[in-house]
């Protein structure tokens, strides 16, 4: 805890198995209160792995629903089990956990309601291995969603948040996509609810185990962002479209 605040940790994994263990040794235990694992049907070892090391909520999907469908099922048992503060931190070791405590005091100390953990603030994107492709397509995607957006973010596609639980309750999340694009949309979200985003440098790893989509499937969300800030803009002059005005 950190001024009261109940903290958790959701980890979104699929395939995990060979990154999850260095993942958790490195979550700080001194102030992370509980930590939930939802594995979106693994081919491999991680739910054996999440036992062994004892992680107390553990929760299987029956088949493989997609990356936003993972988060829908971390943040609904974390606001169950009434956390305060919850950290999306993922298991392939890409992020490093010990920035959870910056992050958190950041909302348990009133200063922001959510906080991103960006690779692209300092130099440590390409230097810790994030292909040049995703690199240039992270740059001009931030670029048109910031103009669209009207917001100053460094980037909008890290997988590290921290947020406030009363973030969480007042986002319609559970109607958002199933699949990658649904980062994206719980971001739209909140900036469109008016809350304030901060961030901080986060060294970003990318290694032959740490997970990654594809070309096909990073052109596929590259459009996918297009659409969203598409709606944003709109929904800001006047159209109405579910994804912002459903709660």
């Amino acid at each position: 805890m950190i001024n009261g605040k109940k903290i958790v940790v959701i980890l979104p994994a699929f395939n995990a198995e060979s990154t999850l263990e260095k993942t958790y040794q490195e979550i700080p235990f001194d102030i992370v209160d509980d930590i939930i694992l939802t594995d979106d049907f693994s081919k491999d070892h991680t739910v054996s792995v999440a036992k062994k090391l004892g992680i107390n909520h553990i929760i299987e999907h029956p088949n493989n629903m997609g990356y936003g469908a993972n988060q829908k099922s971390c943040y609904k048992k974390a606001l169950e089990i009434n956390a305060d503060i919850i950290v999306m931190l993922h298991p392939d070791y890409q992020y490093n956990p010990k920035l959870i405590p910056a992050m958190c005091s950041l909302i348990a100390n009133d200063v922001f309601k959510v906080v991103l953990g960006s690779r692209i603030l300092g130099k440590s994107a390409l230097k810790g291995g994030m292909p040049v492709y995703k690199y240039i397509s992270n740059r001009f995607l931030t670029l048109i969603q910031n103009i669209l957006m009207g917001q100053k973010l460094s980037e909008y596609h890290t997988g590290y948040r921290c947020f406030s639980a009363e973030v969480l309750k007042t986002i319609p999340f559970q109607n958002n996509s199933n699949d990658f694009i649904f980062d994206n949309q719980l971001l739209a979200q909140i900036c469109y609810k008016g809350i304030e985003i901060g961030e901080i440098s986060c060294p970003a790893k990318y290694e032959k185990d740490s997970s990654s989509i594809n070309f096909s499937r990073s052109v596929k969300y590259g459009l996918g962002v297009l659409g969203v800030s598409i709606k944003y803009f709109l929904q800001k002059v006047g159209f109405r479209f579910k994804l912002f005005t459903s709660k």
